[in-house]
């Protein structure tokens, strides 16, 4: 797929007015960014956006794809291929995909507000940036529909944290989700996990501060999530070659064990619906690329595309 991109980009790579832009048979893929008000920085993102994008006036859902930490958002480039099938055979309708840039190990990640305020690693509010940036920046420069059942968000690994965080915060934004092996733990993390180490659920010089983990965590949202009445869809996947951690005590923190226990508790909220699946495979695209597929597909079913909010 890289040496695929780099010959369109040798190609068909223009610049103007601060985008670029590579184009193909199918889909448009144009370099963004954006100065964040929040952030106080430049914001990059990539939008795939549909063949025959240019040609009309008709507006489009959205799904955000959130990637890995220690990723950027060319690691969401595979996504171009399967959302070019599905909409070409119809499984799903044409739709905006927006990879964003988002921070990873040396920015206090996780698509959450970090509290560290240390000095080993740069903290930002993530999620606000996001929620109050890069949404309206992308609702007013591309034509999307602006409603709940339009807007989507997937992610994988920190990502598939950063979807399960957004999709249960903020039902009223989004619709629906797609969730491929969330690096996710209740009630806390094992020891050696990355939430732990880079500050991102942080407070003042402490790294991890584990209320402030369990105030952001999923347990602490269904209620709410419950009590909105909204209708939200859920795709979850994992692979069952998840690495195991060593400590028998930890066994419960595979992340195949964790995105079951994950469907196991949104199954039971009543407007939460949800399907998961466990694929042959590890932490790869290999398990996130038949994930993305299966969970368009499902999703397509409950995407409006009049703009009515369902």
């Amino acid at each position: 797929m890289l040496a695929k991109f780099l010959w369109i980009a040798v190609l068909c790579l223009w610049l103007f007015g601060g985008r670029a832009v590579a184009q193909s048979e199918g889909s448009v893929l144009i370099r963004e960014d954006f100065q964040s008000v929040t952030l106080g920085r430049t914001y990059q993102y990539t939008a795939i956006l549909p063949a025959g994008y240019d040609e009309s006036d008709a507006r489009y859902p959205v799904i955000y794809l959130l990637h890995g930490r220690g990723d950027v958002m060319d690691s969401w480039l595979e996504a171009r291929a399967v959302l070019d099938r599905l909409i070409a055979d119809g499984s799903i309708p044409p739709l905006i995909a927006v990879l964003p840039d988002m921070p990873s190990s040396d920015r206090a990640g996780y698509y959450i507000d970090s509290q560290y305020t240390g000095t080993l690693y740069r903290a930002e509010a993530v999620e606000t940036a996001f929620m109050e940036d890069l949404i309206p920046h992308v609702d007013s420069t591309y034509r999307t529909y602006t409603n709940r059942k339009s807007r989507l968000v997937g992610g994988y690994s920190m990502g598939g944290y950063g979807a399960i965080r957004y999709s249960l915060a903020y039902p009223e934004v989004f619709g629906g989700a797609i969730v491929l092996s969330p690096a996710v733990y209740i009630p806390l993390p094992p020891a050696d996990s990355s939430t732990r180490e880079f500050g991102a659920f942080g407070n003042g010089d402490a790294l991890f501060d584990e209320a402030i983990y369990q105030s952001l965590n999923y347990p602490a949202l269904l209620d709410s999530v419950a009590a909105s009445g909204l209708s939200l869809s859920l795709f979850i996947a994992v692979g069952d070659d998840e690495w195991k951690n060593p400590n028998p005590e930890d066994y419960l923190h595979d992340l195949d064990m964790e995105a079951h226990l994950f469907f196991n508790q949104v199954a039971r909220v009543a407007n939460i619906r949800s399907e998961f699946r466990v694929y042959d495979g590890g932490h790869d695209w290999g398990v996130w690329g038949r994930g993305l597929d299966e969970g368009l597909r499902f999703l397509a079913d409950f995407i409006t595309t009049d703009g009515s909010t369902g």
